[in-house]
C-alpha cells in the first residue's frame, strides 16, 4: 500500500478579499500561515514523514509547504515546484471581486464560470498586462502553453500528464510524498484518482490547509482517503468551502 498527502494552500490574501486568484501570485494571510503550521502539527502527530514534496510555482502553495515542513522538521527535503500544479487560470476574471463580478455578469453566469467542468471564463486579451508571457517562471514554456483562461477540464489536461509522468514514478520508487497545490488543481487530481464523473466533480469542495491522506493499492487505485484533524471543525471548513465564493 502507498500513501500520499494532498493539501490545499492556507488562506490567501485574495481568498480573504473574495477575488478570483488563478495564476496571480498572492501570499498567505496570517490565518493561512497558521493553517499551514497546524497541518504540519497534524501530520507530525499522526506519524507522517516525507522525503519528497511537490508544489505549484505560486507562493501561497510554496509557503504553505515550507510552513508545514518546518513544523515537521523536514525543511531539508527536496521540494519540486512546477507550473502544472498551478491553480486554474481564471482569465479576464483574475483579480476581480466575485460579488462585483456577479453584479456585472449575473450570478448564474459567474456560478457557471466557477463551477462548470468544461466552460472557461472570459479569456484575457493577448495584450492584457495580467498575462504571464513575461513572467520568468514560465520562460521555458511556449507562448501557446501559457493560458489566457481555463476551465477545470483544461486544468486536468495539464495535471494528468504531470501526475502520470513525474509523480507516479516517484511513488512507485518508494518516495513518501506530499503535494501542496490549489483548489482546482487538486480537484483535477482527485477526479483522476477517484474516477469522478464530469458532473460530480463540480460539487467537490476542498478546504484550505487540511491534509488529505490517500491510501493507494499496488495499481495506485484508492483504497480509502480521509482528512486529518478534528472532524467537527473539518465539517465546518468543508461547508464554508462549498458555500463561499472566496475558496476557489
Amino acid at each position: 500500500m502507498y500513501k500520499i498527502v494532498l493539501m490545499r494552500h492556507g488562506e490567501s490574501t485574495w481568498n480573504l478579499d473574495n477575488r478570483f486568484t488563478g495564476w496571480a501570485d498572492v501570499d498567505l494571510t496570517e490565518k493561512g500561515c497558521a493553517e499551514a503550521k497546524h497541518a504540519g502539527k497534524l501530520l507530525r502527530d499522526a506519524g507522517f514523514s516525507f522525503d519528497l514534496a511537490y508544489s505549484s510555482v505560486l507562493k501561497r502553495a510554496i509557503r504553505t509547504m515550507w510552513l508545514t515542513l518546518d513544523e515537521m522538521d523536514l525543511m531539508w527535503i527536496p521540494v519540486v515546484c512546477d507550473w502544472h500544479l498551478n491553480e486554474r487560470h481564471y482569465g479576464a476574471l483574475q483579480g476581480m471581486n466575485k460579488a462585483e463580478t456577479a453584479s456585472e455578469y449575473g450570478a448564474d453566469q459567474v456560478l457557471q464560470w466557477r463551477r462548470s467542468y468544461d466552460i472557461p471564463p472570459k479569456l484575457l486579451a493577448e495584450d492584457d498586462p495580467r498575462t504571464m508571457y513575461k513572467d520568468p517562471r514560465y520562460a521555458a514554456l511556449k507562448r501557446e502553453e501559457i493560458p489566457l483562461g481555463e476551465c477545470l477540464k483544461d486544468t486536468l489536461l495539464r495535471v494528468e500528464p504531470y501526475w502520470n509522468d513525474t509523480i507516479v514514478p516517484s511513488i512507485r520508487a518508494g518516495k513518501q510524498i506530499i503535494i501542496s497545490a490549489h483548489g482546482n488543481s487538486l480537484r483535477a487530481l482527485i477526479k483522476i484518482l477517484d474516477d469522478i464523473s464530469d458532473q460530480d466533480i463540480v460539487s467537490l469542495s476542498i478546504p484550505n490547509g487540511r491534509p488529505i491522506v490517500y491510501e493507494l493499492d499496488e495499481n495506485l487505485k484508492p483504497i480509502r482517503h480521509y482528512y486529518l484533524g478534528d472532524q467537527e471543525s473539518l465539517a465546518a471548513a468543508v461547508k464554508a468551502a462549498a458555500s463561499h465564493g472566496a475558496v476557489l
